[in-house]
């Protein structure tokens, strides 16, 4: 082989996406958005030519392939013409299945909770975002170990799903990664300590925190930029955020505010990674306010609206926190249905109809978030040991003492503050 034959870079993975549509199961979606929304998955991983894409109706699940017989010889006849080296299955494939779909059709097949690993294994950038989704990625490989576990292996972002050598012995492969995820835990407990820290600190920051939360490619990123005036990657893409961002705001009353951006929600999360990423929604579940930013152009907005609901309801976050709706993407509406959008959010306060790419309505959002942080303050009389130094010290912080007396067991502070900073004061 020549030099510039070796070197020569590989093509895009040639892959085919498949919705399976199964009969009698109950789900919240039309089968052909799940499939467009499973085209777009597999178009945010790098050097995917997605050929094609097909909702495939199963009125009985084969055990061992899935799909029945005849369509499993169909479909090959499809892949060996398209020269497929990669089925994308959007649900849940058994190990068993995967193998002989595998050795039926002749290239790689991925389950949903599959690719959504290998994105989240692309994008992750922080450390702790890194180690979470490979203890959710071997989590996920140990129930499988139909091929080799090639993680050390990787050229790139992703697990070795996608491509990577072939079988090892399975004991081998079993023992490799339970070694790894006891490292990967020593890890963890050492970044969530400084992420701890770091939480710590910003309880001390006299500022609320404002999370914005949505499903994938809501354009909370996009959101994010308009408010801050920040350059964080806002594509039309699913999941083009993983890792939390911040930054600070000053809004219309003089008030700053600190604004989250965080990872984009979807319907089925593997359940690996909604507790892997439980630390990196902490801002989400200590936010004083949520923006719930919905593509209101999206035509299964309802749903998508209910599985970030459901999603918040898990992670522990409280009902009781203040909520906005954000109507987004009003740009991509015709004239009378924007019209019409826009007055029936005017009728709600706790509704906002936007458009993030353009700044229409965007004033009425952020007067709103001033007006919510506008809080009555209340007095009380606290008194502190001497050793409550930290506590003193961060009521001065917050600029809340009135009048401050020292006696012979500790000080006599009268405070005047909001519902939440006295509630800030009592987590300290």
């Amino acid at each position: 082989m020549s030099a510039s034959e070796d070197d020569r870079a590989p093509g895009p993975t040639r892959a085919f996406v498949l919705h399976p549509d199964l009969k009698g199961e109950k789900t919240r979606r039309l089968p052909e958005h799940g499939l467009a929304e499973a085209v777009s998955l597999a178009a945010a991983l790098p050097e995917m030519d997605v050929l094609g894409a097909e909702v495939v109706r199963v009125s009985r699940v084969a055990p061992g392939t899935l799909f029945g017989s005849g369509k499993v010889e169909e479909l090959k006849a499809r892949f060996k013409e398209l020269e497929i080296g990669l089925v994308l299955v959007d649900g849940p494939v058994s190990p068993v299945q995967q193998r002989n779909l595998e050795k039926e059709w002749g290239c790689k097949l991925l389950d949903r909770t599959g690719l959504i690993l290998e994105i989240f294994a692309d994008r992750a950038r922080t450390r702790e975002g890194v180690l979470q989704v490979e203890l959710a990625a071997l989590s996920y490989q140990r129930t499988r170990l139909v091929r080799a576990w090639t993680h050390l292996e990787r050229q790139r972002g992703g697990f070795g799903f996608v491509g990577g050598p072939g079988e090892t012995q399975i004991e081998s492969d079993r023992r490799a990664i339970d070694d790894q995820v006891v490292k990967l835990k020593r890890q963890l407990e050492r970044v969530v300590k400084t992420r701890e820290l770091h939480r710590a600190a910003r309880r001390k920051v006299p500022f609320p925190v404002v999370a914005l939360v949505g499903y994938t490619n809501a354009g909370k990123s996009t959101l994010f930029n308009r408010m801050t005036g920040a350059e964080v990657l806002a594509k039309d893409m699913l999941f083009a955020t993983l890792d939390p961002t911040m930054r600070g705001v000053v809004l219309p009353s003089g008030r700053k505010v600190i604004l989250s951006d965080t990872v984009g929600f979807i319907s089925d999360l593997p359940t690996q990674l909604v507790a892997a990423f439980r630390a990196t929604l902490e801002e989400v579940l200590e936010a004083d306010l949520i923006l719930h930013v919905r593509d209101i152009s999206h035509p299964e907005t309802e749903e998508q609206a209910a599985d970030v609901n459901d999603i918040l309801a898990s992670l522990g976050v409280a009902e009781t926190t203040p909520r906005f709706e954000v109507w987004n993407k009003l740009d991509l509406l015709p004239e009378d249905r924007r019209e019409a959008l826009v007055v029936q959010a005017a009728r709600s306060p706790e509704i906002f109809a936007l458009s993030a790419l353009t700044g229409e309505g965007l004033p009425r959002l952020l007067e709103a978030i001033s007006e919510a942080f506008e809080e009555e303050k209340t007095e009380r009389v606290l008194t502190l040991g001497f050793e409550d130094g930290q506590r003193r010290a961060w009521l001065h912080e917050q600029g809340v003492v009135e009048n401050e007396t020292q006696g012979d067991d500790g000080y006599r502070l009268t405070v005047r503050w909001t519902a939440r900073q006295e509630k800030r004061f009592r987590e300290l």
